[in-house]
């Protein structure tokens, strides 16, 4: 009897003192932008994101949502102002006139109505200083945005050394030893997926390239502040493969929007 008297007042004292279990911090809120289709045939208009994007953010702890091309201020503002982390997804081609140039005869543009969303959306992100993850034409749209430009067809431009749209295909990038990427991925060499016929010429201020295949194309950049803003050519989320890779950077995208919190 003595012993459970003594038991609850342990415990009343405890519940006085305002000892109580920390709660658990919410998981970051991560955006994935989308592409905007229309059927044709019946005039539906369609946004979709592969799924593997969303995937690999909610296997390494984010809390992923796919982001319709909206382009009005008031919801990119609150996209902006809510959302943790963003992923820059793949897609078609940005009209080369938005950097000054005539299309090349390979380029397939993308809608206007993503390009003029993120087009908007990019710059004000950016300049928030938030984790951002530019995956193929992220890394891409990310450089026009913020000045830059690109080449606009790499088999005729650069050459076929490499086979950049593999189709299935990995080839080998070499990764700056002293970059976030190198760290991130415990290695200055790696095989990569991707599909892409257009890459990074001249680089907006405020990046530096950190990762380039053997016929010395851009594979990756990084912001140069110190701010998270990693952009790659290749799909992480689609090495199946190698799981450990897209784990490595979509996990460091995700700690680094908890550390952010």
């Amino acid at each position: 009897m003595k012993r459970t008297l003594l038991l609850i007042a342990i415990a009343g004292m405890i519940l006085q003192a305002g000892c109580q279990i920390a709660p658990q911090a919410p998981k970051p809120l991560i955006g994935i932008t989308s592409v905007y289709r229309t059927n044709n045939a019946d005039a539906d208009e369609v946004v979709w994101c592969n799924f593997s994007y969303v995937r690999a953010v909610a296997e390494n702890g984010g809390v992923p949502v796919v982001l319709p091309t909206l382009a009005g201020a008031e919801i990119i503002h609150r996209y902006v102002s809510e959302l943790d982390g963003l992923v820059l997804v793949g897609g078609a081609d940005i009209p080369p006139e938005a950097y000054g140039e005539k299309p090349h005869e390979t380029v397939v543009a993308m809608g206007p109505e993503r390009f003029h969303f993120e087009s908007k959306l990019i710059p004000l992100w950016l300049a928030t200083g938030k984790p951002t993850l530019g995956v193929c034409l992220g890394m891409q749209f990310t450089n026009v945005s913020l000045g830059g430009n690109l080449i606009q067809d790499i088999p005729s431009q650069v050459g076929t050394e490499v086979n950049h749209r593999g189709k299935g295909d990995y080839h080998v990038v070499n990764i700056e030893p002293a970059s976030r990427l190198a760290k991130t991925l415990g290695t200055t060499q790696a095989k990569v997926y991707s599909n892409h016929h257009q890459a990074v010429k001249d680089l907006a201020d405020g990046f530096r390239i950190v990762a380039r295949s053997a016929d010395g194309v851009p594979e990756a950049m990084e912001r140069i502040d110190g701010r998270f803003g990693l952009f790659v050519q290749w799909h992480p989320e689609l090495m199946k493969t190698d799981t450990a890779h897209r784990d490595a950077i979509y996990g460091a995208l995700v700690q680094a929007c908890a550390g952010a919190q």
